[in-house]
């Protein structure tokens, strides 16, 4: 399947295309793309869907990540997202 930036997919579905998936900030995905030889950032917006805000090649993903870390609470808020209260400090 093919992804564009902007769409809302399943966590399931952005997660399924490839190899590597990471989360190495709260709510913010990264998913290698095998088929396209690219890697697929996404916004977690709730426990099961993720709004696709970029993609990168190996090269330029770890400053695409970087920046977007920034950027995660201000997507979620864009899309009126509800995050799982248990993944957050009360």
């Amino acid at each position: 399947m093919t992804v564009q930036k902007g769409q809302i997919i399943s966590k399931q579905e952005f997660l399924k295309n490839g190899q590597y998936a990471k989360e190495q900030y709260e709510g913010l995905l990264v998913g290698s793309d095998i088929e396209h030889g690219r890697y697929n950032i996404g916004v977690q917006l709730d426990e099961n869907q993720v709004v696709v805000v970029d993609s990168s090649s190996e090269q330029q993903v770890r400053d695409k990540v970087l920046w977007w870390s920034s950027q995660i609470v201000d997507v979620q808020r864009r899309y009126n997202a509800r995050p799982d209260s248990q993944n957050y400090i009360h």
